[in-house]
């Protein structure tokens, strides 16, 4: 795996009154079921920072080292990226309650939700910032009980050279098959490593194949019985979820996904200028590539452009 991420190549194109006036440029590999490249454009071998795409390898590491869960639907919260949904802050404070534990455990900055639905209703509430809210929540609160489960102290617990971080470094390049190549402070103040694409997708493979029973499997199953605890009620990977059978799928910032379905393969990308409107349309081509069909991918391949509240272009893959 090289060293430096070299950049990708142009994925997709803004069109608006039939005007190119905008390119994003990234990466995307296409697997097959075997696991072989079968297409991709840009560096895929190279290592980059998949952000909450690793949230699903994480929550593996975690149920390994003692994780006392078993309700598939607090699986998937530990997995999430939620929107702050109030179905979602009541269950991250459940698992904290259960423990005898308040958000004031949680190493996550205080933050806002990111749904703009549920963004608006804390402050028409007069609410504000808090730990619980943040996307990561969830994440941490499953980091929190894991630790413990196993006796470690929750006092750095984010730390790279804590036992849970370095527990689930393990658990993320035994998974994708690499070492990280980097490892750096994620959005929500937990470690983030680094692997290429083509690592990302065989893990996200993995998953999906794994035998029913196994740690990798409860992770993939839970995921994909409670897509809505995973995102939200309009986010992309929980749609996706829904509306393709079989589907994994999890978004990262900086215009990360991965996805995988058993028995057809995997997909990885990266939009370079981190823009998540143009990941959907890279997905939707990179999966027709597997012969993968489905109306939410119809649906995502060319989003609409607006001007003057109408449709007046779109944003279209071009690789």
């Amino acid at each position: 795996m090289g060293k430096t991420y070299e950049g990708g190549v142009p994925l997709a194109e803004v069109v608006r009154s039939g005007f190119v006036e905008g390119v994003h440029r990234g990466s995307v590999v296409v697997l097959d079921a075997a696991g072989e490249p079968v297409a991709g454009a840009g560096d895929v071998t190279s290592p980059i920072f998949p952000r909450s795409s690793n949230k699903p390898m994480q929550a593996i590491g975690m149920l390994r080292a003692g994780l006392p869960l078993t309700d598939p639907a607090d699986i998937a919260l530990v997995a999430a990226s939620h929107a702050g949904e109030e179905f979602h802050v009541e269950r991250v404070t459940a698992l904290l309650r259960d423990a005898g534990l308040t958000e004031d455990a949680l190493h996550c900055p205080p933050d806002l939700p990111f749904g703009e639905a549920a963004r608006e209703a804390v402050l028409r509430a007069g609410g504000g910032p808090a730990r619980v809210l943040m996307n990561c929540s969830g994440k941490h609160a499953g980091m929190v009980r894991t630790c413990l489960a196993a006796g470690w102290p929750l006092d750095g617990y984010w730390r790279p050279e804590h036992p849970l971080q370095q527990c689930l470094t393990t658990t993320i390049e035994e998974i994708t098959g690499e070492r990280a190549a980097a490892v750096g402070v994620d959005g929500c103040g937990a470690p983030v490593l680094a692997v290429s694409l083509t690592g990302l997708a065989r893990a996200f493979l993995r998953l999906v194949d794994a035998e029913p029973g196994t740690v990798e499997r409860t992770v993939a199953d839970a995921m994909r019985t409670y897509p809505e605890l995973v995102g939200g009620t309009q986010a992309e990977d929980t749609r996706l979820m829904r509306g393709v059978p079989g589907l994994l799928a999890k978004i990262g910032a900086e215009g990360v996904i991965a996805a995988a379905i058993p028995d057809v393969g995997a997909v990885a990308l990266k939009i370079d200028d981190g823009a998540a409107r143009a990941r959907t349309p890279v997905l939707a081509s990179a999966l027709s590539r597997l012969n993968v069909r489905a109306p939410i991918l119809v649906e995502y391949a060319e989003p609409p452009l607006l001007g003057g509240g109408l449709p007046v272009g779109s944003i279209r893959p071009t690789w």
